[in-house]
């Protein structure tokens, strides 16, 4: 019979292991689509930040540079160490002024009306609990704050959402938890935001099912 304790220090350092590989991979898998594009529409969302600035699920930092000078505050929330850690290289690297914090979106350690902006790049697609994360971000927010995002999700296309739904284990899995079919704008609206969309688009040079993007901002509704 396999030990307990043993049993959970093997899945531990297997998490381990698969956290480092993620985040040693995770900015060469997306070089293509940033090269493509999506470096733009990340400088071009995060330059509507302003005031006290939440993003969440920071990653590796793909959005630090493209952050305006003058804001009052940058928080950088990202639950995964190994990100963290490339996040704080990269903070040093480009001299930003953030604060990075490791936080889920679903447990943001912040007081309520907090931030006047929050920011989502490829983040509500990947968190186990949407729902909650909204409604965190609802609560962190001042009563004229906005979220701004860009997420993939799922394709108004019929055949590609079939798609989509067969390969949603597999990608699942190999995305460490991404879901390519999460219907995100409905996500938000069902959590009582009201959702202004500027662009849907392709995130080019990246697998079909990822490629349907949504680009725009959501206000709490009061």
């Amino acid at each position: 019979m396999a030990h307990p304790n043993r049993d959970e220090a093997e899945t531990r350092a297997g998490e381990a292991r698969g956290g480092r590989l993620s985040a040693l991979i995770y900015d060469p898998f997306l070089w293509w689509g940033e090269r493509a594009g999506m470096a733009e529409r990340r400088r071009g969302l995060v330059s509507l930040a302003r005031g006290s600035v939440l993003e969440l699920g920071a990653g590796t930092g793909l959005n630090l540079e493209h952050y305006p000078d003058g804001l009052d505050r940058l928080v950088m929330a990202e639950p995964e160490p190994n990100m963290v850690k490339r996040l704080e290289q990269r903070r040093e690297r480009l001299g930003r002024r953030a604060e990075i914090v490791r936080a889920a979106a679903e447990a943001l350690p912040f007081a309520d009306d907090s931030f006047d902006t929050v920011v989502s790049t490829m983040v509500l697609c990947t968190v186990p609990d949407p729902t909650r994360a909204l409604d965190e971000v609802r609560r962190v927010l001042r009563p004229d704050g906005s979220l701004l995002f860009v997420e993939h999700v799922r394709s108004e296309d019929p055949g590609l959402a079939r798609w989509q739904d067969r390969l949603h284990g597999a990608w699942h899995g190999f995305a460490d938890g991404c879901n390519c079919n999460r219907q995100t704008a409905d996500l938000l609206r069902g959590a009582g935001y009201v959702v202004s969309l500027t662009e849907r688009a392709d995130w080019l040079r990246m697998p079909p099912i990822v490629r349907p993007l949504i680009i725009g901002s959501a206000t709490p509704a009061r």
